[in-house]
């Protein structure tokens, strides 16, 4: 199919959203998994409750930064 067989009104160079949403996602894996050891650090430091439960957040987080990542590795 070349330029001249196009259906639809898409542009020429249309570009896809997967390399800034790889981007966003790399980004927001590297920042969730320090902020995760950090307060991890902070829970067993202080003994509150509270930096856990920020770690556990900031953990899955990660883990979803890192699910998108694999969903977009699929795709490519």
């Amino acid at each position: 199919m070349g330029r001249r067989d196009r259906e639809g009104s898409e542009p020429l160079n249309a570009r896809s959203p997967v390399r800034a949403r790889r981007i966003m996602s790399v980004i927001a894996l590297v920042v969730f998994t320090a902020l995760g050891v950090f307060f991890v650090v902070r829970a067993t430091a202080t003994g509150q409750p509270v930096w856990s439960v920020e770690a556990v957040i900031a953990g899955v987080a990660a883990v979803v930064a890192l699910i998108d990542l694999v969903v977009l590795r699929g795709r490519c």
